[in-house]
Parts: structure tokens; sequence; C-alpha cells
């Protein structure tokens, strides 16, 4: 049974940092893109930033130099290092296959709130 759980989402300043984690289990990080993605209310979930089986990242153009993602194999974990953040960060952050996110099989997600 695949399952990712997501963490770490605060409420935190404008210009602050966080990081938040993608503990898994039923799956291997280390051959699996693994990718985080964000919703806020009457928008459509997006995709922030990945890592492939080869370590390859990619980030939405939005937080390019600010968000870093990375995974620690032994742990099972991918995190999503934010920094700078933005009161547009705000929103509700999920961790996620590309094959369960396009079935539509989604976690809790954990909410990241940016104030001004």
């Amino acid at each position: 049974q695949v399952r990712l759980v997501e963490s770490g989402g605060d409420l935190v300043q404008a210009g602050g940092s966080l990081r938040l984690s993608c503990t898994t289990s039923g799956i291997r990080i280390s051959i699996n893109t693994i990718g985080w993605y964000r919703q806020t209310p009457g928008k459509q979930r997006e995709l922030v930033a990945s890592i492939a089986s080869g370590g390859i990242t990619n980030y939405a153009d939005s937080v390019k130099g600010r968000f870093t993602i990375s995974r620690v194999n032994a742990k099972n974990t991918v995190y999503l290092e934010m920094n700078s953040l933005k009161p547009e960060d705000t929103a509700v952050y999920y961790c996620n296959t590309p094959n369960r996110a396009t079935q539509g099989f989604w976690g809790q997600g954990t909410q990241v709130t940016v104030s001004s």
C-alpha cells in the first residue's frame, strides 16, 4: 500500500522559511518521481517541484531560486525547503507521484500560511 504523508506546514511571516516533509511507505523514492503540489481555494492544484529517479529536479517558475526539493532515500522522505516565502505561497501543500495524482489519490496535505 503506497502512502505519502505531508508535514511541516505552519504560519510564517513573509520572507521566512519552512521545510516540508513527505514521509513515504510502500514506494521506493529512489526510483520514482515525487512531486510537491499546492492548492489554494478556487484554483487548480499546481506542481511546484519534482525530483526524479536520477535526482533531476524541476521547479515551477514561481518558486525557482526560492524552493529546493531533496530526498533522503534511507528515510523514505522527500523534503521541500522553502525560503523567501511570499503571501502568494499560501496554500495546502501535497506530495505525490504523477501516477497517483492522475488517478486522483491525494493525502491530507499540510497548510502553509504566509502573512504579509
